[in-house]
Protein backbone atom coordinates (compact mmCIF):
# COMPACT_ATOMS: atom_id res chain seq x y z
CA UNK A 1 0.00 0.00 0.00
CA UNK A 2 1.46 3.42 -0.92
CA UNK A 3 2.43 5.96 1.72
CA UNK A 4 1.05 9.49 1.75
CA UNK A 5 2.68 12.37 3.60
CA UNK A 6 0.68 15.14 5.24
CA UNK A 7 2.15 17.76 2.91
CA UNK A 8 1.45 15.65 -0.18
CA UNK A 9 -2.10 15.10 1.08
CA UNK A 10 -2.68 18.88 1.04
CA UNK A 11 -1.20 19.09 -2.46
CA UNK A 12 -3.34 16.21 -3.66
CA UNK A 13 -6.59 17.45 -2.10
CA UNK A 14 -6.19 20.95 -3.51
CA UNK A 15 -5.23 19.64 -6.94
CA UNK A 16 -8.14 17.19 -7.00
CA UNK A 17 -10.61 19.95 -6.14
CA UNK A 18 -9.18 22.26 -8.80
CA UNK A 19 -9.57 19.44 -11.33
CA UNK A 20 -13.11 18.71 -10.18
CA UNK A 21 -14.43 22.26 -9.93
CA UNK A 22 -13.24 25.05 -12.25
CA UNK A 23 -14.47 27.67 -9.79
CA UNK A 24 -11.70 26.70 -7.34
CA UNK A 25 -8.50 28.73 -7.52
CA UNK A 26 -5.57 29.34 -5.22
CA UNK A 27 -3.91 32.64 -4.37
CA UNK A 28 -1.26 33.95 -2.04
CA UNK A 29 2.38 34.92 -1.78
CA UNK A 30 5.03 32.81 -3.53
CA UNK A 31 2.43 30.65 -5.27
CA UNK A 32 4.50 30.49 -8.42
CA UNK A 33 7.47 29.22 -6.43
CA UNK A 34 5.36 26.74 -4.44
CA UNK A 35 7.45 27.73 -1.45
CA UNK A 36 5.62 25.46 0.99
CA UNK A 37 5.22 22.71 -1.66
CA UNK A 38 1.43 22.76 -1.24
CA UNK A 39 1.04 24.14 -4.76
CA UNK A 40 3.99 22.27 -6.31
CA UNK A 41 3.36 21.77 -10.02
CA UNK A 42 0.14 23.81 -10.03
CA UNK A 43 1.30 26.67 -12.21
CA UNK A 44 2.04 24.27 -15.07
CA UNK A 45 -1.16 22.25 -14.46
CA UNK A 46 -3.65 25.08 -14.01
CA UNK A 47 -1.99 28.23 -15.33
CA UNK A 48 -1.70 31.77 -13.91
CA UNK A 49 -5.46 32.41 -14.03
CA UNK A 50 -6.03 29.83 -11.27
CA UNK A 51 -2.70 30.01 -9.45
CA UNK A 52 -2.48 33.68 -8.58
CA UNK A 53 0.63 35.36 -7.24
CA UNK A 54 -0.42 38.23 -4.99
CA UNK A 55 1.37 41.35 -3.72
CA UNK A 56 2.51 41.47 -0.10
CA UNK A 57 -0.84 42.83 0.99
CA UNK A 58 -2.65 40.20 3.03
CA UNK A 59 -5.63 42.39 3.91
CA UNK A 60 -6.07 43.35 0.27
CA UNK A 61 -6.05 39.87 -1.25
CA UNK A 62 -8.10 38.41 1.61
CA UNK A 63 -10.87 40.90 0.85
CA UNK A 64 -10.41 40.16 -2.86
CA UNK A 65 -11.10 36.49 -2.11
CA UNK A 66 -14.28 37.43 -0.24
CA UNK A 67 -15.54 39.30 -3.29
CA UNK A 68 -14.58 36.45 -5.61
CA UNK A 69 -16.45 33.98 -3.41
CA UNK A 70 -19.57 36.15 -3.41
CA UNK A 71 -19.33 36.24 -7.21
CA UNK A 72 -19.39 32.43 -7.46
CA UNK A 73 -15.76 31.37 -7.17
CA UNK A 74 -14.17 29.15 -4.48
CA UNK A 75 -10.87 30.77 -3.49
CA UNK A 76 -8.22 29.01 -1.42
CA UNK A 77 -5.77 31.42 0.19
CA UNK A 78 -2.48 29.99 1.36
CA UNK A 79 -0.81 31.75 4.27
CA UNK A 80 2.74 30.69 5.02
CA UNK A 81 3.02 31.68 8.69
CA UNK A 82 0.37 31.85 11.44
CA UNK A 83 0.63 35.53 12.36
CA UNK A 84 -0.58 36.49 8.89
CA UNK A 85 -3.99 35.19 9.94
CA UNK A 86 -3.96 37.79 12.72
CA UNK A 87 -3.38 40.52 10.14
CA UNK A 88 -6.56 39.46 8.33
CA UNK A 89 -8.62 38.46 11.36
CA UNK A 90 -11.09 41.28 10.78
CA UNK A 91 -11.52 40.34 7.11
CA UNK A 92 -12.26 36.71 8.05
CA UNK A 93 -14.19 36.89 11.34
CA UNK A 94 -16.03 40.17 10.94
CA UNK A 95 -16.59 40.29 7.20
CA UNK A 96 -16.48 36.97 5.33
CA UNK A 97 -17.92 34.94 8.20
CA UNK A 98 -20.90 37.29 8.68
CA UNK A 99 -22.00 38.05 5.13
CA UNK A 100 -24.28 35.04 4.85
CA UNK A 101 -26.14 35.97 8.04
CA UNK A 102 -26.22 39.68 7.24
CA UNK A 103 -27.61 39.02 3.75
CA UNK A 104 -30.29 36.67 4.98
CA UNK A 105 -28.57 33.75 3.29
CA UNK A 106 -28.45 35.44 -0.11
CA UNK A 107 -24.63 35.44 -0.28
CA UNK A 108 -22.40 32.47 0.49
CA UNK A 109 -18.70 33.13 1.07
CA UNK A 110 -16.89 29.83 0.32
CA UNK A 111 -13.31 30.83 1.08
CA UNK A 112 -10.72 28.41 2.51
CA UNK A 113 -7.86 29.96 4.49
CA UNK A 114 -5.08 27.38 4.35
CA UNK A 115 -2.33 27.62 6.97
CA UNK A 116 -0.04 24.66 6.20
CA UNK A 117 2.64 25.44 8.78
CA UNK A 118 1.06 26.25 12.15
CA UNK A 119 2.96 26.17 15.41
CA UNK A 120 6.59 26.07 16.43
CA UNK A 121 9.82 24.61 15.23
CA UNK A 122 13.43 25.49 16.00
CA UNK A 123 14.37 28.82 14.45
CA UNK A 124 10.81 29.64 13.41
CA UNK A 125 10.94 32.93 15.34
CA UNK A 126 8.73 34.65 17.92
CA UNK A 127 6.43 36.21 15.30
CA UNK A 128 5.94 32.92 13.44
CA UNK A 129 5.20 30.45 16.24
CA UNK A 130 1.70 31.24 17.46
CA UNK A 131 -1.29 28.89 17.46
CA UNK A 132 -4.28 31.21 16.90
CA UNK A 133 -6.89 28.53 16.20
CA UNK A 134 -8.80 29.20 19.45
CA UNK A 135 -9.44 32.78 18.36
CA UNK A 136 -11.22 31.70 15.19
CA UNK A 137 -13.22 29.02 17.00
CA UNK A 138 -14.22 31.62 19.59
CA UNK A 139 -15.60 33.87 16.84
CA UNK A 140 -17.64 31.07 15.29
CA UNK A 141 -15.48 30.57 12.21
CA UNK A 142 -15.31 26.97 11.03
CA UNK A 143 -11.85 25.81 12.09
CA UNK A 144 -10.13 22.51 11.39
CA UNK A 145 -6.80 21.00 12.47
CA UNK A 146 -6.28 17.42 11.29
CA UNK A 147 -3.39 15.33 12.55
CA UNK A 148 -2.98 12.67 9.84
CA UNK A 149 -2.50 12.72 6.06
CA UNK A 150 -5.82 11.02 5.28
CA UNK A 151 -7.67 13.43 7.55
CA UNK A 152 -5.81 16.38 6.02
CA UNK A 153 -6.95 15.27 2.57
CA UNK A 154 -10.53 14.67 3.66
CA UNK A 155 -10.97 17.86 5.66
CA UNK A 156 -9.31 20.16 3.12
CA UNK A 157 -11.62 18.71 0.46
CA UNK A 158 -14.62 19.39 2.67
CA UNK A 159 -13.41 22.88 3.54
CA UNK A 160 -13.11 23.84 -0.12
CA UNK A 161 -16.61 22.52 -0.87
CA UNK A 162 -18.19 24.22 2.16
CA UNK A 163 -20.26 27.33 1.47
CA UNK A 164 -18.92 29.09 4.56
CA UNK A 165 -15.41 30.37 5.30
CA UNK A 166 -13.16 27.68 6.78
CA UNK A 167 -9.75 28.17 8.41
CA UNK A 168 -7.54 25.12 7.96
CA UNK A 169 -4.51 24.68 10.24
CA UNK A 170 -1.86 22.15 9.26
CA UNK A 171 0.55 21.63 12.18
CA UNK A 172 4.22 22.07 11.33
CA UNK A 173 5.05 19.00 13.36
CA UNK A 174 2.67 16.87 11.27
CA UNK A 175 3.87 17.87 7.79
CA UNK A 176 6.34 15.00 7.59
CA UNK A 177 3.96 12.38 8.95
CA UNK A 178 3.36 9.55 6.49
CA UNK A 179 0.75 6.80 6.54
CA UNK A 180 -0.33 3.89 4.37
CA UNK A 181 -3.38 4.81 2.33
CA UNK A 182 -5.52 3.44 -0.43
CA UNK A 183 -5.81 6.46 -2.72
CA UNK A 184 -9.16 5.19 -3.98
CA UNK A 185 -10.53 5.44 -0.44
CA UNK A 186 -9.50 9.06 0.18
CA UNK A 187 -12.73 11.00 0.60
CA UNK A 188 -14.22 14.14 2.16
CA UNK A 189 -14.63 14.05 5.95
CA UNK A 190 -17.58 15.94 7.50
CA UNK A 191 -16.80 18.92 9.68
CA UNK A 192 -17.63 18.44 13.34
CA UNK A 193 -16.88 14.72 13.46
CA UNK A 194 -13.94 13.59 15.60
CA UNK A 195 -12.31 10.18 15.65
CA UNK A 196 -10.91 7.77 18.20
CA UNK A 197 -7.36 6.81 17.22
CA UNK A 198 -6.96 4.39 20.10
CA UNK A 199 -9.73 2.88 22.20
CA UNK A 200 -9.50 2.77 25.99
CA UNK A 201 -11.58 2.47 29.12
CA UNK A 202 -9.76 4.33 31.93
CA UNK A 203 -9.12 7.86 30.69
CA UNK A 204 -9.90 9.95 27.60
CA UNK A 205 -7.08 12.06 26.19
CA UNK A 206 -8.25 14.77 23.81
CA UNK A 207 -5.28 15.70 21.64
CA UNK A 208 -5.22 18.55 19.13
CA UNK A 209 -3.22 18.56 15.92
CA UNK A 210 0.22 16.97 15.96
CA UNK A 211 -0.18 16.14 19.65
CA UNK A 212 -2.41 13.26 18.60
CA UNK A 213 0.78 11.36 17.73
CA UNK A 214 2.29 12.13 21.15
CA UNK A 215 -0.91 10.98 22.86
CA UNK A 216 -0.88 7.69 20.96
CA UNK A 217 2.76 7.15 21.91
CA UNK A 218 1.96 7.81 25.59
CA UNK A 219 -1.05 5.47 25.43
CA UNK A 220 1.20 2.75 24.06
CA UNK A 221 3.83 3.44 26.71
CA UNK A 222 1.28 3.16 29.53
CA UNK A 223 -0.64 0.23 28.04
CA UNK A 224 0.38 -2.18 30.82
CA UNK A 225 -0.85 0.24 33.53
CA UNK A 226 -3.82 2.14 32.12
CA UNK A 227 -6.20 1.95 29.17
CA UNK A 228 -6.05 5.32 27.40
CA UNK A 229 -8.56 6.40 24.77
CA UNK A 230 -7.14 8.98 22.33
CA UNK A 231 -9.81 11.29 20.90
CA UNK A 232 -8.95 13.62 18.02
CA UNK A 233 -11.62 16.30 17.43
CA UNK A 234 -10.18 17.10 13.98
CA UNK A 235 -12.60 20.05 13.73
CA UNK A 236 -12.23 22.66 16.46
CA UNK A 237 -15.39 24.51 15.48
CA UNK A 238 -17.88 22.94 15.22
CA UNK A 239 -16.56 20.60 17.91
CA UNK A 240 -17.70 16.97 18.19
CA UNK A 241 -19.20 17.22 21.68
CA UNK A 242 -21.29 14.12 21.04
CA UNK A 243 -18.19 12.06 20.29
CA UNK A 244 -16.40 13.34 23.37
CA UNK A 245 -19.44 12.62 25.57
CA UNK A 246 -19.57 9.05 24.27
CA UNK A 247 -15.91 8.57 25.15
CA UNK A 248 -16.38 10.00 28.65
CA UNK A 249 -19.37 7.75 29.24
CA UNK A 250 -16.84 4.89 29.13
CA UNK A 251 -13.87 6.44 30.89
CA UNK A 252 -15.18 9.18 33.18
CA UNK A 253 -11.76 10.83 33.20
CA UNK A 254 -10.45 13.56 30.90
CA UNK A 255 -7.06 15.02 30.00
CA UNK A 256 -6.62 17.55 27.17
CA UNK A 257 -3.28 18.27 25.50
CA UNK A 258 -3.34 21.47 23.48
CA UNK A 259 -0.44 23.28 21.81
CA UNK A 260 -1.72 26.77 22.58
CA UNK A 261 -1.51 29.19 25.50
CA UNK A 262 -3.40 28.18 28.62
CA UNK A 263 -5.69 31.17 29.26
CA UNK A 264 -8.79 31.32 27.04
CA UNK A 265 -7.51 28.37 25.02
CA UNK A 266 -9.48 25.56 23.44
CA UNK A 267 -8.23 23.15 26.12
CA UNK A 268 -10.01 25.16 28.81
CA UNK A 269 -13.24 25.20 26.80
CA UNK A 270 -13.15 21.43 26.40
CA UNK A 271 -12.66 20.95 30.14
CA UNK A 272 -15.44 23.41 31.00
CA UNK A 273 -17.99 21.86 28.64
CA UNK A 274 -17.16 18.36 29.84
CA UNK A 275 -17.53 19.47 33.47
CA UNK A 276 -20.89 21.10 32.77
CA UNK A 277 -22.49 18.49 30.57
CA UNK A 278 -20.69 15.14 30.61
CA UNK A 279 -19.88 12.23 32.89
CA UNK A 280 -16.74 12.83 34.93
CA UNK A 281 -15.62 10.89 38.00
CA UNK A 282 -12.42 12.87 38.48
CA UNK A 283 -11.39 16.51 38.02
CA UNK A 284 -10.16 16.96 34.44
CA UNK A 285 -6.71 18.27 33.60
CA UNK A 286 -5.04 20.03 30.68
CA UNK A 287 -1.52 20.19 29.29
CA UNK A 288 -0.80 23.36 27.32
CA UNK A 289 1.77 26.01 26.68
CA UNK A 290 2.11 28.22 29.79
CA UNK A 291 -0.03 31.29 30.39
CA UNK A 292 0.89 34.08 27.99
CA UNK A 293 3.74 32.11 26.46
CA UNK A 294 5.75 33.87 23.77
CA UNK A 295 7.54 31.19 21.80
CA UNK A 296 10.50 31.83 19.53
CA UNK A 297 12.91 33.80 21.68
CA UNK A 298 15.59 31.20 22.36
CA UNK A 299 15.87 27.50 21.48
CA UNK A 300 16.17 26.36 25.09
CA UNK A 301 13.20 28.42 26.27
CA UNK A 302 11.12 27.40 23.26
CA UNK A 303 11.54 23.71 24.05
CA UNK A 304 10.62 24.33 27.68
CA UNK A 305 7.33 25.96 26.64
CA UNK A 306 6.08 23.06 24.51
CA UNK A 307 3.58 20.53 25.89
CA UNK A 308 5.44 17.26 26.41
CA UNK A 309 4.73 13.56 26.68
CA UNK A 310 6.10 13.63 30.22
CA UNK A 311 3.54 16.28 31.20
CA UNK A 312 0.79 14.21 29.63
CA UNK A 313 1.88 11.12 31.59
CA UNK A 314 1.78 13.14 34.82
CA UNK A 315 -1.69 14.50 34.04
CA UNK A 316 -3.01 11.01 33.31
CA UNK A 317 -1.57 9.68 36.56
CA UNK A 318 -3.21 12.51 38.51
CA UNK A 319 -6.71 11.93 37.15
CA UNK A 320 -6.32 8.22 37.85
CA UNK A 321 -5.95 8.93 41.57
CA UNK A 322 -9.67 9.67 41.71
CA UNK A 323 -12.22 6.88 41.68
CA UNK A 324 -15.89 6.24 42.25
CA UNK A 325 -18.98 6.93 40.19
CA UNK A 326 -20.26 10.23 38.86
CA UNK A 327 -22.91 11.86 41.00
Amino acid sequence: MPKLSYLKALNRALGDEMNRDPSVFVLGEDMNLALTNVTAGFLDRFGPDRVIETPLSEQGFTNFATGAAMAGRRPVIEFQIPFLLLLVFEQIANQANKFSLMSGGQHAVPVTYLMPAAGWRTGWGAQHSDQPYSIFAHMGVKTVMPATPADAYGLLTTAIRDDDPVVFFGPLASLGVREDVDFAELAPIPLGVGCVHRKGTDVTVVAIGHLVHDAIAVADELADEVSVEVFDPRTLHPFDWTGLAASLEKTGRLVVIDDANRSCGLGGEILATAAEEMRLIAPPRRVTRPDGAIVGASPELDVALQPTREQLVTAIQRVLKYGGDAA
